[in-house]
């Protein structure tokens, strides 16, 4: 079995929808998307990733199912009891007196890399952030959907592995994410999300390209064939957008810190 997890292009967060930058990825995407062979299609209900799946569904005559479990990983951090967390996160906004909730990842290397449980398979589940925020339940919520999912397709979830009930190459797209993506790659090849959040960039339109190997019989363990894939943007003469990085350097103000 074969699973693609395609970003959204370029995102104006605002409108939950592109920049000029991202429809022109997004088109560039649909030029090559043949080739990828896409199968059953499922997209986010998010503005973005619907607007960046349109353009290749409209190129290829397919239609993709909706799914709400799909959607950017909603879970919430409130950093206003713990002044460990609010060093971790200096950069969260203030409504008033009280800082704002915000998204879990994106926590400053100088705290989560002093902090191990956060790179361990099961640690980050009984971390800081996990007891100031709703992402265990959120991550288990997402992943019950998701292992249904690959059910119906003959891949059950057994421990770390998946049992095969009907082996198969059948190949099923997510237009998503990033932050979802890491969920469910992190669950797929059991690694912390925190580990896959902070140590990959997955830049818009990229494809990330997921298949089973079951070199027991019964047993399929799911491998990275690409991650993170733009030979799309670079084939139309573009590179790939900022979105999702860091400055490379601390004195270039003009990339996000």
């Amino acid at each position: 079995m074969r699973i693609l997890m395609i970003r959204h292009g370029d995102p104006d967060y605002e409108h939950d929808s592109l920049t000029e930058t991202g429809k022109k990825e997004a088109a560039l995407l649909a030029e090559t998307a043949g080739g990828l062979h896409l199968g059953d299609c499922f997209v986010s209900p998010l503005g973005r990733a619907k607007k960046t799946a349109s353009y290749t569904l409209k190129k290829l005559g397919l239609k993709a199912e909706t799914l709400d479990w799909l959607q950017e990983f909603p879970a919430k951090l409130d950093i206003n009891d713990s002044e460990e967390l609010q060093r971790a996160y200096p950069d969260t906004r203030k409504e008033g007196e009280r800082f704002a909730s915000r998204i879990v990842w994106d926590m400053m290397p100088s705290y989560y890399l002093t902090h191990p449980e956060y790179m361990d398979r099961e640690g980050w589940k009984t971390s800081a952030v996990a007891a100031h925020s709703d992402i265990v339940s959120v991550y288990e919520n997402v992943i019950e959907h998701f292992d249904r999912l690959l059910a119906g397709y003959g891949y059950v979830r057994e421990g770390m592995h998946y049992r095969v009930e009907k082996a198969n190459t059948d190949t099923i797209t997510f237009f998503c994410h990033f932050g979802l993506t890491c969920v469910l790659l992190s669950h797929l090849i059991n690694v912390s999300p925190f580990a896959l959040w902070h140590g990959l960039v997955l830049a818009p339109t990229s494809v990330t390209e997921i298949t089973t190997e079951e070199r027991e019989r019964g047993i399929a363990m799911f491998r990275s064939q690409r991650m993170g894939d733009v030979h799309h943007l670079l084939a139309g003469g573009t590179g790939p957008s900022f979105a999702a990085r860091f400055c490379e350097t601390y004195d270039n103000m003009e990339q996000r810190h």
